[in-house]
């Protein structure tokens, strides 16, 4: 019916699709519930960021939190204790909470994949491969550096996730894609692994497989945040574009979108989200997997809703994640990864499961 309508009239068509596909989306889409979404988690957020400064080793009173951040006083040792090391460490996990959901939430519309994830797909897997060959042969390389070695092993991890694909026969299945790169991921942490027991690395390394936030610096942050803002602001500038993508290629370009272009700015944007994630946490997953789908439920098929509540989602995921990982086995930390962990698996199991039932 859609391509009836454009043969019979291109311009008018269109309008009319447009139009169409617009009402649709209005309908599918809770604007108020995205809305209500995103002021509401802004207000968790800066409850949890004072919550999360004021959590740790020594407790910290909420009324020194506020004085340290508006009336910062350097003689004073814990207003130092803020401003040095907990307080980038909280900014540092909103940021890249955002990075990964948002990432997460272009692969999937894009792909139309369920299962697409920056962690399941190679790319968190590819960025920790390009650091461990860095810390193994370029001791001496700046973090900025660092940040753009990993673009480019995201960059790799993806393409051979995607490779592998291409080569068996039948469909690009969304279950298929998830095994070639759990099996590419497989093969890269492998590869990173020898590196590092060769060029005895593996203490340098163990922070970035673990995954977390400790540690994160304000000359980390001064690199990391321009490319993540810049990767968020264009995520929500492309929004449109990969709703029509979601809907189907064929739909996409029946509405005069450049489809091949739309497709290389967001893998673009995954990358730089991606990486510089990675570059400065580690390689943490599920995060990318599990808020698209919490924000698509609560906001509909929108994907201008949908990635600025998964930013706010998955900022709020990650700053809570850190907060537990202290809690559990104080003064010791847990990783973030493996929390997060403990919900991305099953949610994954149960996305593969519902998948192959639609398929069978």
């Amino acid at each position: 019916m859609i391509i009836f309508i454009i043969i019979k009239n291109k311009i008018g068509g269109l309008t009319i699709l447009n139009t169409q596909i617009d009402t649709q989306l209005v309908q599918k889409s809770r604007p108020f519930t995205a809305v209500s979404i995103i002021i509401g988690g802004c207000v968790a957020l800066a409850f949890s960021l004072a919550l999360s400064i004021s959590l740790g080793a020594a407790d910290i009173s909420l009324g020194t939190v506020w004085d340290a951040i508006f009336h910062f006083n350097p003689d004073v040792t814990q207003h130092q204790i803020i401003y040095e090391l907990r307080l980038p460490r909280a900014i540092a996990g909103m940021l890249v909470g955002a990075a990964f959901a948002v990432a997460g939430s272009l692969m999937q519309g894009m792909t139309r994949n369920p299962l697409a994830d920056p962690g399941l797909l190679g790319i968190n897997a590819g960025a920790a491969f390009a650091l461990a060959i860095c810390f193994a042969f370029f001791r001496n390389l700046m973090f900025n550096e660092l940040i753009l070695i990993s673009f480019l092993g995201a960059g790799i991890g993806a393409g051979l996730v995607y490779g592998v694909t291409s080569l068996s026969k039948g469909t690009l299945s969304p279950v298929r894609l998830a095994l070639a790169g759990a099996a590419v991921s497989s093969l890269l942490v492998a590869l990173s692994e020898g590196i590092a027991i060769s060029f005895q690395i593996a203490q340098d390394l163990a922070f970035w497989y673990a995954g977390g936030v400790a540690g994160t610096k304000w000359e980390q942050l001064q690199i990391m945040t321009p490319w993540i803002i810049v990767g968020l602001i264009g995520s929500i500038a492309v929004s449109r574009s990969v709703t029509m993508l979601s809907l189907g290629e064929e739909v996409a370009t029946g509405l005069g979108q450049r489809t091949g272009l739309i497709k290389l700015i967001i893998i673009l944007l995954v990358l730089v989200l991606a990486g510089a994630s990675v570059s400065a946490v580690g390689a943490i997953g599920f995060i990318g997997l599990v808020i698209p789908h919490v924000a698509r439920y609560l906001v509909g098929v929108d994907y201008r809703w949908i990635i600025p509540c998964s930013a706010v989602l998955g900022s709020l995921l990650m700053l809570l994640a850190d907060i537990a990982a202290r809690m559990i086995n104080p003064p010791y930390e847990t990783p973030v990864g493996t929390l997060i962990a403990l919900i991305g698996v099953p949610f994954f199991l149960y996305l593969a499961r519902r998948e192959r039932r639609e398929l069978s």
